[in-house]
């Protein structure tokens, strides 16, 4: 499963800009990898973990802006199209690095 988040933040003032600076850097040291530009994706094992995700996400949402959640099944995930540029196969993205205890 994959967990996707798409957000719009203001960037107008200086605290607009901070709390965009926290929520990325939030997002990536939760283990999010950048799909594009606001638009981040994380492997999840199962629906479980997926919703802690969306809980902590929610947790450290941002005080103003537009933040979306969306959970995809691995299969639907590969079925994403790319129309126009290609996909980034430096980014190991896949869950061959899952450890099943």
């Amino acid at each position: 499963m994959r967990v996707i988040v798409f957000f719009d933040l203001p960037v107008t003032t200086e605290k607009n800009k901070r709390d965009y600076r926290i929520f990325r850097k939030f997002l990536v040291k939760s283990g999010f990898l950048m799909m594009q530009e606001s638009v981040y994706c994380k492997l999840a094992q199962n629906s479980t973990v997926a919703d802690g995700l969306v809980e902590t996400v929610r947790k450290n949402k941002p005080s103003e802006g537009l933040v979306q959640v969306l959970r995809v099944t691995e299969k639907q995930y590969s079925k994403m199209e790319f129309i126009v540029g290609q996909n980034n196969t430096c980014v190991l993205d896949t869950d061959e690095r899952l450890v099943i205890l």
